[in-house]
């Protein structure tokens, strides 16, 4: 394994690291709903991006609420099944 011929000082170590902080996310709030998203991204409560309607999110919660329903009747069934 080879060494290093010469010692790194501190001040470039430091040099090198400094392009490896952590930065802020940038955080912009939706211009129908208000709510806090991500910039260039569909809003996740609304479903808008530029004010346009991209996702229809009421429908995807109405599939989610008919699939929990439906898995909800299932286990009712196989309760009485064994009873």
């Amino acid at each position: 394994m080879s060494v290093p011929k010469k010692h790194k000082t501190s001040s470039a170590r430091n040099r090198g690291r400094s392009h490896q902080a952590l930065k802020k996310k940038q955080v912009t709030k939706c211009p129908k709903c208000k709510k806090p998203i991500l910039p260039h991204r569909v809003c996740k409560n609304c479903g808008y991006y530029h004010g346009e309607e991209v996702i229809k999110i009421k429908t995807k919660l109405d599939k989610k609420q008919a699939k929990a329903e439906k898995k909800k009747a299932k286990k009712e069934e196989e309760k009485e099944a064994k009873q």
